[in-house]
């Protein structure tokens, strides 16, 4: 990381959001129970294929932070930034209008720290597109 062009605020959003990631990916895999606490249904074929499925793609996603944090190639961070945009802005929708059980805030604190989230991460990624246009 000492040569790299990616700015070190930028490295340490994406290793938070990768460790986020890995949490729920744990949750979709080995700790129903989490969901539960949350007011999920864990029961049946159909809902652990829509978990697993939740799990395998969360892994996806975290494997490419993963790799992205490795090689600091910045034209392969937009790709991961661009994914981390859309997701969280989905979640400043979706998560204040179906909170959980036991959220932890408001829907409407949850509503508020989702866009300065995903404004963070919009940053992150006019950051890293501005260093990609200056390396062609």
């Amino acid at each position: 990381m000492k040569n790299s062009k990616i700015p070190i605020w930028v490295n340490i959003m994406q290793v938070i959001l990768t460790l986020i990631m890995l949490g729920q990916v744990y949750m979709y895999f080995f700790n129903h129970q989490m969901m539960v606490d949350a007011g999920m249904a864990v029961e049946g074929v159909p809902t652990l294929n829509l978990i697993y499925e939740m799990g395998a793609r969360t892994l996806v996603m975290a494997i490419a932070a993963i790799y992205v944090l490795i090689t600091q190639d910045p034209k392969q961070f937009l790709v991961v930034l661009f994914m981390n945009v859309f997701r969280e802005g989905f979640e400043t929708i979706i998560d204040p209008l179906f909170p959980l059980i036991n959220a932890p805030a408001s829907p409407m604190v949850d509503f508020w720290t989702h866009i300065v989230i995903v404004a963070v991460e919009v940053w992150a990624l006019i950051t890293v597109l501005k260093i990609t246009r200056k390396s062609n």
